[in-house]
């Protein structure tokens, strides 16, 4: 791997977003500094359903595009609601993580992206295209994804799509236990997709908005990323463990709003249907964080849209172009820790592990456990652990 490449996987990466957002934003923005107005968001929590067990792909994409067009009903319904409380209108809607499949479990990965990834020109996405046209918002979700550049892999992948019913903003997991992520097949990704494939913000007429994926929640490095590239809005869809006490990633939720000064949209599932653990597993805590890191609205239990607020961008924007202590966005310097970083990545994760003689390789399930297991003995022979 060259030196460039190492200096993005090690941290330098921070080093190189500014510029690069400076010129992307400039010319897509120029001098309009417009404010859009206020409107509402929400974040619907639902039941996600397991695809694993379906007997074959058709049956599998036949129930996930139903699901689909099953949500117009709710969300519709729903946006009237809150319109008709608040006065505001719904203009983004955010929907849990893997809503339409759940997760793989232990099927194979080629098996599973074969049975339920989506594809690009897919019939998902078409469906999802179609829903947003029809309520006129913006829709934000996840799913496994398939990508043509890696034959028999998934992606992970958190997608927002236009009113227009094109979808503008693909971000594929980068931190994952048990699934592949782009480092995961570094060199080629970067060659196909760049940076900007990495770290995609998509600059839209309700803001600019960024995802996170799930428990990526936790790793600050991620969010701040996204942040340095203007991000203002975070969608997060989730699947996690409900609690009455505070869970890790509510902390997060939190902790990325205030430290970036951008607003986290948090959809957790109401359950998870047709698999064996008891439904009520992964559900409730969906969350809607201003940029201060308040908790502004959060859902109880159950399939609810009661995780709503208003976004009110034009005191964010304001706030950003303030100097004061409490504006933790423009008080970074990221050039500090570039060289940190650096100094101590080859003992973590490891860029291209997933690579056998240029050639992406579909790896066996474990592979994920000894990939983490190489880690901890790196970290322990380095003295860091």
């Amino acid at each position: 791997m060259n030196a460039d490449r190492c200096s993005v996987l090690a941290g330098g990466i921070v080093a190189r977003l500014t510029p690069l957002t400076s010129a992307a934003l400039a010319q897509s923005r120029g001098n309009d500094v417009t404010e859009p107005a206020t409107y509402a968001t929400v974040a619907m929590q639902l039941t996600a359903r397991s695809q694993e067990g379906a007997p074959d792909e058709a049956s599998a994409r036949a129930a996930m595009v139903a699901h689909i067009a099953s949500l117009e009903g709710q969300i519709r319904s729903a946006s009237i609601f809150i319109m008709q409380y608040g006065g505001v209108p719904v203009k983004l809607a955010v929907l849990p993580e893997y809503l339409f499949t759940s997760y793989p479990g232990r099927i194979g990965l080629s098996e599973f992206a074969a049975k339920v990834g989506f594809a690009r020109a897919g019939p998902e996405y078409e469906e999802l295209g179609a829903l947003a046209q029809k309520l006129g918002m913006f829709l934000a979700g996840n799913a496994y994804e398939q990508d043509e550049n890696f034959p028999g892999f998934y992606f992970q992948t958190s997608f927002l799509v236009a009113p227009s019913g094109d979808v503008v903003l693909r971000y594929r997991r980068l931190m994952s236990m048990f699934a592949p992520s782009p480092h995961d097949v570094w060199e080629r990704y970067l060659d196909i997709y760049g940076l900007d494939g990495v770290f995609p913000v998509a600059d839209t007429e309700i803001g600019r908005i960024a995802a996170i994926a799930s428990e990526e929640i936790l790793y600050p490095e991620i969010a701040r990323a996204l942040a340095m590239r203007g991000a203002e809005l975070f969608v997060h869809s989730s699947s996690e463990i409900g609690s009455p006490l505070d869970t890790p990633k509510d902390i997060a939720k939190r902790a990325r709003a205030f430290e970036n000064m951008a607003y986290v949209v948090s959809a957790n599932t109401a359950g998870i249907s047709g698999t064996a653990l008891p439904l009520s597993s992964a559900e409730g805590n969906s969350q809607v964080v201003d940029w201060k890191g308040n908790v502004v609205a959060e859902s109880n239990d159950g399939e609810t849209f009661t995780a709503f607020a208003p976004i009110d961008l034009s005191s964010l924007r304001a706030a950003r172009r303030r100097p004061a202590m409490t504006n933790t966005l423009a008080r970074q310097r990221p050039a500090l820790f570039s060289e940190a970083y650096a100094a101590v990545a080859d003992n973590f994760h490891r860029a291209d592990g997933m690579m056998a003689d240029g050639d992406a390789t579909v790896p066996d399930h474990d592979y994920f456990k000894r990939a983490q297991e190489a880690v901890i003995e790196r970290l322990a022979k380095a003295g860091i652990i």
